[in-house]
């Protein structure tokens, strides 16, 4: 199981519109659901299934999934 110590806080997120890229800091306690393109203006929205648009659009899940792997919680958003 991950520590809060191992959770990687920084995720690139690429746009699936523009392929614009940008490295963001994630929220520890929560979960983003929207996020807007700096270039392209599109607003992105959690895929099916996925709980923030980090764990849809990131090069690192969210940190309450890094820190739930390996528990029974199936999503950081699941309370």
């Amino acid at each position: 199981m991950t520590t809060n110590q191992d959770v990687i806080l920084k995720s690139e997120i690429k746009c699936p519109e523009c392929g614009y890229r940008k490295i963001e800091t994630m929220p520890t306690d929560s979960c983003l659901w929207f996020y807007e393109c700096e270039q392209c203006h599109t607003l992105l929205k959690p895929l099916q299934g996925d709980c923030c648009v980090f764990c849809s659009y990131g090069s690192i899940l969210c940190p309450p999934i890094q820190i739930s792997k390996g528990s029974n919680e199936s999503s950081c958003c699941s309370n």
